[in-house]
């Protein structure tokens, strides 16, 4: 890995005290004279890196290296909005005793993620008929009853009362047609059990029958993919000058711990390549005039940090492939237009074409 000060200027966004400076990029053909940026897919390839940090069983951090700012956002745009996953769409309410009115109910259902694999899943439009290949069917059947059993002097309502809060636990699937085949190694549950959708007491019920369909988030928050979706630069810090050891640890203050080292015995200030990350930029050494001709703030305008939690349909390494094929299937989608609109016969001449490009 390359020491901090060996960055191409080129790609760092300058933070100043006041100010940002050089936020645009100028990697393209005749911003530098005699010097020829024109995009080449080997050039790319070479610079193009991706790197996870971190793996859980519910979120991801990744290094995704090379890339324009917009091709980044494009990513993060589509986790989002566009990645498709399963939820509850329509709710067919039978008997609701509870306080929670029907609407409200059916909202707080909508909003319960599942373990349902989309991949298995059709997308069903608006004037299709519910199949078992593009429905999932849930009955929530709760009834709250005193308990006969009740220790003597509890005030508990867990123990007072059976079934006095109705749980995401209590969405029950009910298989039809192959659909006890198609997800017999993983049957449709919520991701979370523990979810309180209503709380009753004796005598209220509810009683529904729920619709689970295929959609995405840019139709309704409950379709998406991810909890959250975000990325920021990489930190750069260039220390210009050597820190004075008197002023070491007040330096070292300045940053997140872990961001700047200091040798116990001489004092030597460096910062630390693996944990210069973690820093969050609060430009908190600029408020020092002692230090402000020593250090250098800056962010790598194509190094971002991508944090991202996974709702629970798909596993959190999934989630960015899953991102790149819909990207891929809208370049397939608009090459394919522009295709036709060129061999049409009313498109301009292919001179005029290539005159304009």
């Amino acid at each position: 890995m390359p020491s901090r000060n060996a960055v191409d200027p080129r790609r760092l966004v300058g933070v100043h005290a006041e100010r940002i400076t050089h936020i645009s990029s100028t990697d393209y053909p005749g911003h530098y004279p005699d010097e020829d940026n024109s995009w080449n897919l080997e050039k790319f390839q070479e610079n193009l890196q991706l790197k996870v940090q971190r793996l859980s069983q519910r979120s991801i951090e990744f290094d995704l290296v090379g890339v324009d700012a917009s091709i980044a956002n494009a990513f993060r745009r589509i986790l989002m909005a566009e990645v498709p996953t399963v939820a509850i769409e329509h709710v067919y309410v039978w008997d609701n005793t509870s306080v929670i009115q029907d609407e409200v109910l059916a909202h707080r259902i909508g909003l319960v993620p599942f373990n349902i694999d989309p991949a298995l899943v059709d997308m069903r439009d608006a004037v299709s008929q519910a199949t078992d290949r593009n429905t999932i069917v849930f009955k929530l059947q709760v009834l709250c009853e005193r308990n006969k059993n009740v220790p003597k002097g509890s005030k508990n309502p867990a123990e007072l009362f059976i079934n006095h809060e109705v749980l995401s636990s209590h969405l029950v699937w009910e298989p039809a047609g192959e659909q006890a085949v198609v997800f017999a190694a993983n049957p449709p549950a919520p991701t979370n059990p523990n979810i309180v959708l209503a709380k009753l007491r004796p005598g209220q019920a509810v009683d529904m029958e729920l619709h689970a369909v295929k959609g995405v988030g840019k139709d309704h928050a409950k379709f998406s993919a991810v909890a959250t979706a975000s990325y920021r630069l990489l930190p750069h810090i260039n220390i210009k000058k050597p820190i004075p050891p008197e002023l070491a640890e007040k330096f070292q203050n300045c940053f997140v711990p872990g961001v700047i080292n200091v040798d116990p015995y001489t004092k030597e200030v460096t910062v630390d390549e693996h944990n210069v990350r973690k820093d969050t930029v609060t430009r908190e050494v600029l408020r020092h005039p002692e230090f402000s001709d020593m250090v250098e703030l800056s962010r790598i305008r194509d190094h971002f940090l991508f944090n991202i939690e996974s709702e629970g349909a798909y596993a959190p390494e999934r989630l960015l492939p899953e991102a790149i094929q819909i990207m891929r299937d809208k370049l397939a989608t608009l090459k394919k237009a522009a295709e036709a609109l060129l061999h049409s016969d009313d498109a301009p001449a292919e001179e005029d074409v290539q005159m304009a490009d």
